[in-house]
C-alpha cells in the first residue's frame, strides 16, 4: 500500500511525504516511531491534488452538537447489534457538515484497516477530546463500549448545559460594561471639547473637576489609539506566554489562589470529575482505570497534579476518599465524607454523580448570586461616572453667568 501523508512533527513544523505499508495501522504505527502525528493519508500518489483540500476538512472543527449527535447513535446502533464498521459507515453518511463527513470516513477507515477504535479517533484530537478517547479506551477494553459512549454523550450534554449557564450569567454584565465603555469614550472624544472651546472663549478659570476631565479627553484623543495598539500588543505576548506549559501553570495557580473566581474554577473541575468518574465507575470501568482518566476531564494542571498524587497513592492500596485528600483545592471535607461513606455502602458510583449535581446546583446559585450583585454595582458605577463628567460639565456654566455680570 503506497500512502501519502501529511503529519505533524515534535517541533511543530509540517511534513508530507509517502510510505509504504501493509495497512493504515502499520503506517500509524511507523510514523508514531518517528515522532509524527498524522494529520490526513491518501492511498496513492493520483490522490496527492485532493490532499489539500481533504487536509483541510480534516484540520477542521466539528461542532460539540455534532460530536454529541455522532457518539449518541453510535451508541445506538452498536447496542443494537451491528458491528462497529457498519456503523461507522453509516453515520458517515449520514453527517451533516462536511467537516464531520470527512472525519467520520476516515475514523471508519482507519478501524476497518485495523485500528482500534479510541487510536482512530485519536487522529483527529481537535474533535475528539483527551478524555473522550481515553473512555472510549476503556469501553473497548472492558466490551461495553455501547454503555460508554452513550455515557459519553450524556456526560457532553451536562457540560453543554453547565458552560451555558456560565456563558449565560456572564453575558449582561460584559454587556453593561461594553456600553459603559463606549458611552465614556463618546463624552471624552466627541462631548467634552466642544464644551472646552466655550470656556477658552470666555478666558474663565475652571473648576478643577473640570479641568481633570478636559485634562482626560484631551489624553484619550491624543494618546488613545497609542494605547489601543500597546493593549493589543500586550494581549499577544500574553496569549503566548499564556500558551506555554510554564505560562499556563503559573495563570491556573494565580487564578485557583482569587478569592471568587478560585471557588468557582475548582467547583466547575469538580463537577466535571464526579461526574466523569461516577460515569466511568458505573459502567464498570475499574476504579484505578477510571481515576486516571477522571483526572483528564480537569482541565487545570494544578488540579491535575494533584490527581497524580491521588493515582499514586490509590495504587498502593489505599481508599479514594483517603487517596482524593491530596486534592485539597479540589474536595471540600464534606465531599470527601460523601465519598468515604459511598464507599463504605457501596454506592460510589450515585454518590458520586449525585455529588456533581448538588455542587452544579450550588454553582448555579453562585453565579445567579453574582449575576444579581454584578448587574447593580455595574449600573451605580456607569452612572457614577457619566454623571460625573456630566457635572464636571455643567459646573463652569455657573462660573461662567458671574464672569459675564
Amino acid at each position: 500500500m503506497n500512502l501519502v501523508y501529511r503529519a505533524l512533527a515534535a517541533d511543530g513544523t509540517m511534513q508530507e511525504g509517502r510510505l509504504e505499508a501493509s495497512s493504515r495501522a502499520e503506517a500509524l504505527r511507523r510514523l508514531a516511531e518517528r515522532g509524527l502525528r498524522p494529520l490526513h493519508m491518501a492511498e496513492n500518489v493520483a490522490d496527492a491534488a485532493a490532499v489539500e483540500s481533504h487536509a483541510a476538512q480534516m484540520r477542521g472543527r466539528v461542532s460539540q452538537a455534532e460530536l454529541e449527535t455522532f457518539t449518541r447513535q453510535l451508541a445506538a446502533l452498536l447496542a443494537a447489534g451491528i458491528p462497529l464498521a457498519r456503523s461507522l459507515e453509516r453515520l458517515a453518511g449520514e453527517a451533516g457538515s462536511a467537516n464531520a463527513r470527512a472525519q467520520w470516513r476516515a475514523v471508519h477507515g482507519l478501524v476497518i484497516d485495523g485500528a482500534s477504535l479510541a487510536e482512530a479517533m485519536g487522529q483527529f484530537p481537535r474533535t475528539f477530546p483527551r478524555v473522550y478517547i481515553a473512555m472510549v479506551k476503556a469501553g473497548e477494553a472492558g466490551g461495553f463500549l455501547d454503555v460508554v459512549l452513550n455515557q459519553v454523550a450524556e456526560f457532553q450534554s451536562r457540560e453543554r448545559d453547565l458552560r451555558g449557564k456560565v456563558t449565560a450569567a456572564l453575558v449582561y454584565p460584559l454587556a453593561l460594561a461594553s456600553l459603559a465603555t463606549v458611552v465614556v469614550t463618546f463624552l471624552l472624544v466627541y462631548f467634552i471639547p466642544r464644551f472646552k472651546t466655550i470656556f477658552d472663549d470666555f478666558g474663565a478659570e475652571l473648576p478643577r473637576l473640570t479641568q481633570a476631565i478636559v485634562a482626560l479627553g484631551d489624553g484619550v484623543r491624543h494618546y488613545g489609539l497609542a494605547l489601543v495598539a500597546l493593549a493589543g500588543v500586550g494581549g499577544v505576548f500574553f496569549l503566548r506566554w499564556w500558551n506555554t506549559p510554564a505560562g499556563r501553570f503559573r495563570w491556573e495557580q494565580w487564578t485557583l489562589r482569587q478569592p471568587l473566581i478560585g471557588v468557582l474554577v475548582s467547583r466547575f473541575a469538580m463537577i466535571r470529575f464526579c461526574r466523569m468518574l461516577g460515569t466511568l465507575v458505573g459502567a464498570g470501568v475499574p476504579l484505578l482505570a477510571a481515576l486516571r482518566v477522571a483526572r483528564e476531564s480537569l482541565g487545570n494542571q494544578v488540579l491535575t497534579r494533584a490527581a497524580d498524587q491521588s493515582v499514586e497513592r490509590l495504587s498502593q492500596g489505599g481508599r479514594l476518599a483517603d487517596s482524593l485528600q491530596a486534592c485539597g483545592g479540589l474536595f471540600p471535607g464534606s465531599a470527601l465524607e460523601i465519598i468515604s461513606v459511598a464507599e463504605e455502602t457501596g454506592r460510589l458510583e450515585q454518590e458520586l454523580v449525585r455529588l456533581a449535581d448538588t455542587t452544579e446546583g450550588e454553582l448555579d446559585r453562585r453565579l445567579r448570586m453574582a449575576v444579581s450583585l454584578a448587574e447593580p454595582a455595574m449600573l451605580v458605577l456607569m452612572a457614577g461616572v457619566v454623571g460625573g463628567i456630566v457635572v464636571g460639565m455643567v459646573l463652569p456654566i455657573f462660573a461662567l453667568q458671574d464672569y459675564i455680570r
